[in-house]
C-alpha cells in the first residue's frame, strides 16, 4: 500500500462543449488556449442528464481534448449518460490528454498550455486555433492533492510536463521545499515559474538535440544532492526516459516505489502524416506502442511475448544487456535457441538488430518493461498466473467447467491458497480500490450506518476510506485465513491513524458463512466465480443478520447484451476457463437474488459508473434486532 500518501477525489466523467476565449504564445516553444463557455457551468445534457459544474484541484489534473478525425468535419463524441460516458468504439473518438493548467471558477475559464512540435493533433488544433473556436473535451476522471507527509519534493520532467509543474510551484505552501528539474528544447523556452524560498529550479537545454533522446533529467537528478528526509518524487514527460529515471531512484537512491507517481505523457516514434493534412497525423498508421502491442493477437505472437517476458529478456535488453550469447548467459538458456526467439521477435516488430548478434527494443517492445504489463504476461504473475487457463479454452467450451486445473496441475482456488501469491494478489488489487471507496464513502450509501461488514478484495483500502469518511462508522472485514493474513499484515500501513484502525477489524469467514450483525453488509465482485445456486446461498448468509432496516450492497459486474465490449467478452471467458462460471447479464443477476430471498431496493451509480444494488430482504420481519 502506498506509503504517501496523495488524497484521492473521484470525478464522474461529463462530455463539454467549450470555446476558445483568448489565444496566448508564453514562448516559442508553448501556446496558452483559453476555453470558456456555459457547460463549464453545472449544465443538463443534450439528452436530458444534469451534468456537474467542471472542477479541478489536483496539480496534475488531465482533460482529454476530442478532435475531428483528418478529412472529416465532425467529431466523433463520447455519449453522456447519467454518471460518466460511453465511448463509441468504431471508430473510438480522437482524444488526446492535457494537463489543466489553471482553473479560474470564477470566471469560468480553463487554459490548456500546448507544447509546439511536429506532427500532432493537438499542436496543429493550438496553433491554427482562432477565439470563438468550439471543442468538446471531457475530464478530470480524478484529482489528487499535494503529499501531505513527504518532507521535500523531488519533480522532473520535459516540455510536456511544464504544465503541470507550472502549477504545482503556484499551489504549493510558501514554506514546501522542493528540487525542480526540467528539460527544454532551448533556452528561449524558459517560462517565468513561482519563486519560493526553498524551491531549486534547474533548468536542462537539450540545444538542439531531439525530444526524447538525451539523459538530461536522469543525469542532473543523479549528480544532484540528495537533501535529508523523505522525498516524494513526481516524474513526467518521455515514457523511456522517465521510466530511466525511476529505476535510478530506486535502485541507486533506494527511495520506496509508493513516494514515486510517474506520467509517461509521450513516446517516441515514427508519425505518418495524413493525406487530407500534413500536419496531422493518419491515426490508423500513427498508432501508439501500447495499441501496436494490443494488435498482437494471432497465436505464435502471444506465446514468443509470453515467453520473452518469463526469461527476463526486455528487461535484461533495457538494461544494456543486447548480445545473444550474453542473453543467453544471463537466462541460462540454449544461445542457438535464443537466437531463434530474438529473431522472430525482431521480425515481429519488439526488437531491432542494431548489429549482428545484437538487439534493442522498439517502442512496442519498451511497453514489455512496464511493470504491470509484465505482470499480466509472466506465467507467475498475479494476472498472468490467472491467465494460464485460456489455455483449456476448448475443453471449457465443450464442458461448461473450468479446465484450469488440466492445463496447470492444480485448481486455481489451490492457487489463492498460496500466501505468496494471495499477498501479491491482494497487494495489486488494493491499488484500484480507492477509486471505488472514495466515491462510495462520499455518497449517501453508509449514512447511518454504525457497523458494516465488508466481503472484498482489496478491502482494507475500502475500509481506510470508508472509516475517515464517518466518524462513527465500525468496519468488520470478512476473509479466508491467506487473506485475513495479509490484512492483518498490511492494516498498519493502509490505515497508519490508530484510532481510524481501531475501528476495524478482520474475521475469518467465508462468504458462505453468516456475515456478522450489521446495518450494511458490502459485497463487492464475489459472484462471477460461483454457481447460481452458491451465489444465491452466499446472499442469503450475508443477509441473515441484518440489524431492522438493514441492507446488503451489492457490485458485481455484468455483461451488457446491447453494447458488447470485447473487454466484457474476455473477462467472461477466462472466468469460464478459471472457474466454470463467467459473467452474469442483468436478468440473470435478478434471478440469484429473487433466488436468495432479496429485493432491489434502488440501485446507484457512483465513480466511474458502478452499479451499487441496494438490496432488503424480501421477507423483513426474519432480520435479527
Amino acid at each position: 500500500m502506498p506509503k504517501t500518501s496523495r488524497p484521492l477525489t473521484v470525478r464522474s466523467l461529463t462530455l463539454r462543449e467549450v470555446e476558445v476565449v483568448r489565444v496566448a504564445d508564453l514562448t516559442p516553444g508553448m501556446r496558452r488556449i483559453t476555453l470558456g463557455g456555459e457547460q463549464l457551468r453545472a449544465f443538463t445534457s443534450a439528452n436530458g442528464f444534469p451534468q456537474p459544474a467542471f472542477d479541478s484541484s489536483g496539480f496534475d489534473d488531465d482533460i482529454r481534448l476530442v478532435f475531428r478525425y483528418p478529412g472529416q468535419d465532425e467529431p466523433v463524441l463520447p455519449v453522456q449518460r447519467e454518471r460518466g460516458i460511453d465511448m463509441p468504439r468504431h471508430p473510438l473518438p480522437l482524444s488526446k490528454v492535457y494537463t489543466a493548467r489553471r482553473w479560474d471558477p470564477g470566471a469560468g475559464e480553463l487554459d490548456v498550455d500546448f507544447v509546439k512540435h511536429g506532427i500532432g493533433v493537438g499542436t496543429t488544433w493550438a496553433y491554427r486555433a482562432q477565439v470563438g473556436d468550439r471543442i468538446h473535451f471531457f475530464g478530470p476522471s480524478a484529482s489528487r492533492s499535494l503529499p501531505h507527509d513527504a518532507d521535500w519534493l523531488l519533480v522532473a520532467g520535459d516540455d510536456t510536463a511544464i504544465p503541470a509543474i507550472g502549477r504545482l510551484l503556484e499551489e504549493l505552501p510558501d514554506d514546501a521545499r522542493a528540487r525542480v528539474f526540467i528539460e527544454v528544447a532551448e533556452d528561449s523556452h524558459r517560462l517565468e515559474l513561482r519563486p519560493l524560498p526553498n524551491v531549486e529550479v534547474t533548468w536542462l537545454v537539450r540545444d538542439g538535440a531531439e525530444a526524447g533522446t538525451t539523459t538530461l533529467l536522469r543525469d542532473a537528478v543523479r549528480n544532484s544532492r540528495w537533501w535529508d528526509g523523505r522525498p516524494f518524487a513526481w516524474l513526467a514527460g518521455e515514457r523511456t526516459a522517465v521510466r530511466d529515471l525511476r529505476r535510478h531512484l530506486v535502485e541507486e537512491r533506494g527511495l520506496p516505489k509508493d513516494d514515486i507517481q510517474t506520467t509517461g505523457h509521450w513516446r517516441r516514434g515514427e508519425v505518418v502524416a495524413s493525406k487530407f493534412d500534413g500536419a496531422v497525423p493518419d491515426p490508423e498508421k500513427s498508432i501508439t506502442p501500447f495499441e501496436k502491442l494490443h494488435q498482437l493477437a494471432e497465436l505464435t505472437r502471444p506465446i514468443a511475448i509470453r515467453t520473452a517476458v518469463e526469461l527476463d529478456i526486455p528487461e535484461l535488453i533495457s538494461r544494456g544487456v543486447t548480445s545473444v550469447a550474453d542473453l543467453a548467459s544471463r537466462t541460462t538458456t540454449n544461445q542457438r535457441a535464443l537466437g531463434k526467439l530474438l529473431r522472430y521477435l525482431h521480425a515481429a516488430g519488439l526488437l531491432t538488430e542494431t548489429a549482428p548478434g545484437h538487439y534493442d527494443l522498439t517502442p512496442v517492445g519498451e511497453v514489455l518493461t512496464n511493470e504491470f504489463t509484465a505482470d499480466t504476461l509472466h506465467p507467475d504473475g498475479v494476472a498472468g498466473r490467472e491467465r494460464l487457463g485460456l489455455y483449456g479454452l476448448t475443453e471449457a467450451i465443450r464442458t461448461g467447467r473450468s479446465a484450469y486445473a488440466t492445463v496447470t496441475g492444480q485448481s486455481f482456488a489451490d492457487v489463492r491458497a498460496q500466501q505468496d501469491y494471495e499477498d501479491r494478489y491482494l497487494e495489486r488489487l488494493a491499488g484500484f480500490q480507492a477509486a471505488l471507496a472514495e466515491p462510495i464513502a462520499k455518497s449517501d450509501l453508509l449514512s447511518g450506518v454504525g457497523q458494516l461488514v465488508i466481503h472484498s478484495g482489496g478491502a482494507g483500502a475500502q475500509a481506510r476510506e470508508f472509516v475517515a469518511a464517518h466518524d462513527r462508522l465500525r468496519v468488520t472485514i470478512c476473509a479466508l485465513p491467506a487473506q485475513a493474513d495479509w490484512l492483518r499484515r498490511d492494516l498498519p500501513d493502509t490505515i497508519p491513524d490508530e484510532q481510524q484502525r481501531a475501528r476495524v477489524s478482520v474475521v475469518e469467514q467465508s462468504v458462505f458463512e453468516p456475515s456478522p450483525a450489521a446495518d450494511a453488509v458490502l459485497i463487492i465482485r464475489a459472484f462471477k466465480t460461483l454457481p447460481d445456486a452458491d451465489a444465491a446461498h452466499a446472499l442469503r448468509r450475508a443477509s441473515e443478520n441484518l440489524v431492522p432496516g438493514g441492507r446488503v450492497l451489492l457490485i458485481e459486474d455484468t455483461f451488457d447484451l446491447e453494447d458488447l465490449d470485447s473487454r466484457d467478452g474476455e473477462a467472461d471467458l477466462l472466468a469460464l476457463t478459471v472457474h466454470g462460471s463467467g459473467l452474469r447479464t442483468a436478468a440473470e443477476l435478478d434471478a440469484v437474488l429473487v433466488r436468495a430471498g432479496l429485493v432491489r431496493r434502488a440501485t446507484h451509480t457512483v465513480g466511474w459508473g458502478t452499479a451499487v444494488h441496494e438490496l432488503v430482504p424480501a421477507d423483513p420481519p426474519n432480520q435479527k434486532p
